[in-house]
């Protein structure tokens, strides 16, 4: 960790910022290949977030600064060794986010500018549960299930059509008559892999029978699951998907995204059941606040909502920046917390002699990750 990380970005100086940043950059690219790659992540999401913004304020103030290898310019991690790779039709980005009130409402006034709006414009959206999971993109040609891949850096996946074929909630031929608006067309499905809490659970009692490793999440659970070089493996394990767009899909008849995800259901796709269509600001904090008050009783598990807006013909004027739309924005929940035991309390003697109290913690989940100490 950079030694100047205990001021304020405005604090530091141009050396200290230009310091800072190439530390940021190596220690986000670590925890995204513990995240993304080995599905082992080691800091709280929260932490995580602390970091890109860390970033992304230094970065602000000193643009001239910006790193090739920037966290703010890359999407995930590149795809790991032992899979086929396959390079997705259209980029899949990451999202930026949002942490309260203001910045949704900051994030409508940016649609409307760009949009050439009145600021006190109303602007559709479609407001959804923020699935932790593992994003898939599903490629169908004349309405089969072709290939499967997951995010990797947004640009190349990696391929796990196989593997996905065994998720019952993945439709391997299209559904319904509406399935004939794929015929003669290659379109893309976008969505979220989760394992349901209580399987995560039954799958960590039968690991640690067996003395294997137990999940740490079930986010970790569900990408281990996918990412096996032995499709029978993914098999074993429950896993369900959760479709909430499109990558590539030409249909002139659809207006708004809400009309999509309708279209996805028809097909034959789990789409979620809490998605719901706002109008205001005031009705998509209501949607985030309440969707946290029932975050504990859902069986899969959630970090946040995501706003969409809803006509496509804005979408598609807004378009994307580097790695992200504009048309979305994912809406963080604050840091989850969570009470323990202290255990014992170990002192370690630092190279100059500091003594530093260790709190040993009976191990606890938090934000992705167990703390033990």
């Amino acid at each position: 960790m950079s030694s100047y990380r205990i001021f304020p970005p405005e604090m530091l100086t141009e050396a200290q910022a230009r310091k800072e940043l190439k530390a940021l950059v190596q220690e986000l690219a670590h925890h995204d290949a513990l995240y993304y790659q080995q599905d082992a992540p080691t800091l709280t999401d929260a932490d995580y977030d602390a970091l890109r913004q860390r970033n992304e304020a230094l970065e602000k103030l000193f643009p001239h600064l910006v790193l090739e290898e920037s966290p703010s310019l890359k999407v995930g991690a590149k795809a790991a060794d032992g899979f086929a790779k396959i390079t997705h039709l259209n980029p899949m980005l990451s999202l930026d986010n949002a942490f309260n009130g203001d910045d949704i409402q900051k994030f409508i006034e940016r649609v409307c500018r760009f949009l050439n709006l009145p600021l006190t414009q109303q602007v559709p959206m479609v407001a959804e549960p923020k699935i932790d999971g593992l994003s898939c993109s599903l490629i169908y040609e004349n309405g089969e299930l072709v290939s499967a891949s997951t995010r990797g850096d947004g640009h190349v996946g990696e391929e796990i059509t196989e593997n996905i074929k065994t998720i019952s909630s993945v439709p391997a031929i299209l559904s319904g008559d509406e399935g004939k608006h794929a015929q003669g067309q290659i379109l893309e499905v976008r969505g979220e892999i989760y394992m349901p809490k209580k399987d995560f659970e039954s799958l960590n009692e039968r690991r640690f029978e067996k003395g294997e490793q137990p999940f740490a999440n079930p986010r970790n659970a569900a990408a281990g699951s996918v990412r096996q070089l032995d499709p029978k493996v993914t098999a074993s394990r429950p896993l369900g998907f959760f479709a909430y767009g499109f990558g590539r899909f030409e249909d002139r008849d659809l207006t708004s995204h809400h009309q999509r995800l309708a279209l996805l259901k028809t097909w034959g796709f789990s789409v979620n059941p809490l998605i719901q269509e706002c109008a205001t600001t005031v009705q998509l904090v209501a949607f985030h606040e309440g969707l946290e008050a029932k975050r504990a009783v859902l069986d899969y598990d959630i970090d946040g909502s995501v706003f969409k807006v809803d006509s496509l013909a804005w979408e598609k004027r807004l378009g994307t920046v580097a790695r992200s739309p504009r048309y979305a924005i994912a809406a963080k929940f604050p840091p989850e917390q969570g009470s323990t035991r202290v255990l014992d309390i170990h002192i370690q003697v630092g190279r100059t002699g500091v003594l530093t109290p260790v709190a040993i913690l009976e191990p606890l989940t938090v934000g992705g990750v167990v703390v033990s100490r």
